[in-house]
């Protein structure tokens, strides 16, 4: 049932919290402006640039919500030897988040996503990434031994799966091992191809699109899967989106499933539990850029500060909910979490 007091107590013990992010990281650009003409040179609108900015993204982001709630955060990742990596390693200094634990891979840029925006609306997204080319194994050596290092000194571990190159099946195995060896809370942003990669951790908070693909690609790879219950692709009702949150606990062994549903909030799913409906917090959106970081940032976060699922996934709603109502990438404060649990409690009661 929820409840203010006890959310707030949750809270209370965010800065005493420290959580291991393993994942890919991304410099995102913005370039904000006005449009008043179409171009004589093609039929596209001309951005009348008024400002750029820049913010991390990707696991990066995830660090940077952890932070701005009070946590103690050490990332691992990789980055190129390039401008844009030096701009996203300030970026995060500048957020004291730890960045000991991103490497320089030389033969790998820096994940870049431009974003050009005009009256608000997102013009167009230009990409630098070259995920095809795998981690030098030095690179690799190095990010196993720091997990290793840096393990017993956590409270929780989130893998942050963008499917860029740097999460695979042999470092997914050792870090779960790992933080399962230290009792260690482990949770996952997912990559719908990654999905088999996920078994029995904490949790893992895929959006209702990536359950959907999950649900097809794990047929199709495997025909035995407990996921062939699932008679449909498309979950467009609660009854399709609670047999197929059910299969997939069971399917990945999984302690929890929390899949995002947008405007119509979550969906919790735990063992020997009946699916829990969690009804959407924001009061205008904005930008969705972002949302499933600050989720699995503050889902985590809330279970290492004693929550359970239920109240978990209920603090992490109201994070997505304030992280929508921005523009970009942007994190949740610990204030602005307890202004908006606080306004719904007044709401309520």
């Amino acid at each position: 049932m929820y409840s203010f007091a006890s959310h707030k107590k949750i809270i209370s013990k965010f800065h005493k919290k420290k959580i291991l992010v393993i994942g890919d990281v991304i410099l995102d650009q913005y370039i904000r402006g006005s449009v008043s003409r179409i171009s004589p040179e093609a039929p596209v609108p001309i951005v009348l640039e008024k400002e750029r900015f820049f913010t991390p993204g990707g696991a990066a982001n995830v660090a940077q919500n952890l932070k701005a709630l009070g946590a103690k955060v050490v990332l691992v990742s990789r980055m190129g030897d390039d401008l844009e990596g030096r701009v996203l390693k300030n970026e995060l200094i500048n957020k004291k988040v730890d960045t000991d634990g991103i490497f320089i891979d030389k033969k790998f840029p820096t994940i870049t996503k431009v974003r050009v925006l005009a009256q608000h609306q997102q013009i167009v997204r230009i990409d630098r990434e070259k995920t095809e080319e795998s981690i030098d194994k030095s690179i690799l050596d190095k990010i196993f031994q720091f997990i290793k290092e840096n393990m017993k000194k956590v409270d929780g571990v989130i893998i942050s799966d963008y499917g860029k190159g740097l999460i695979t099946p042999q470092l997914v195995h050792f870090v779960c091992g790992l933080a399962l060896q230290n009792k260690k809370i482990i949770t996952v942003d997912p990559k719908v191809e990654h999905f088999n990669y996920y078994r029995k951790v904490t949790s893992i908070t895929p959006n209702l699109k990536e359950a959907e693909n999950a649900i097809h690609n794990i047929k199709i790879t495997d025909p035995k899967a407990y996921v062939l219950g699932v008679h449909t692709e498309k979950l467009k009702t609660d009854a399709d989106i609670d047999l197929a949150g059910k299969e997939l606990l069971k399917y990945l062994d999984l302690e929890s499933l929390l899949i995002t549903l947008g405007e119509r909030g979550m969906r919790l799913f735990e063992r020997g539990e009946k699916p829990v409906s969690i009804s959407t917090k924001a009061k205008e959106v904005f930008d969705v850029t972002g949302a499933g970081d600050a989720v699995i940032s503050t889902f985590t976060l809330s279970l290492t500060a004693g929550a359970n699922k239920r109240q978990a996934a209920e603090i992490s709603n109201f994070a997505a909910g304030v992280v929508v109502g921005k523009l970009g990438a942007v994190a949740v404060t610990k204030e602005e979490l307890l202004i908006a649990i606080k306004g719904y409690s007044v709401c309520v009661s």
